[in-house]
């Protein structure tokens, strides 16, 4: 699990990863903030099977409360990460 990010509602927030499926490519990054239900896509161009991804996601702080943003990578087969990643947003 990634660390707490506090934040006030409109701010942006700034995360940055990386990803690896030895043997194949990781074709994008995913996220969700509600439980996985819907997942945004983010292509990662240009990567290949030998070398991992580096990624960076910039987006605005949603509404106050308390949120569990889960973050995947899915590789070139289109196969998820088994399990998502996940860090608690705190929007005051």
């Amino acid at each position: 699990m990634i660390p707490q990010i506090e934040c006030l509602a409109g701010s942006n927030i700034v995360l940055n990863g990386y990803a690896i499926d030895c043997g194949h490519a990781i074709s994008s990054v995913e996220f969700s903030l509600d439980g996985g239900a819907h997942w945004s896509r983010y292509e990662t161009k240009g990567a290949n099977d030998y070398q991992r991804v580096n990624w960076s996601f910039e987006f605005p702080a949603p509404e106050k409360g308390s949120y569990l943003l889960q973050v995947r990578s899915v590789n070139d087969e289109g196969t998820p990460s088994p399990e998502a990643d996940s860090v608690e947003l705190l929007v005051s």
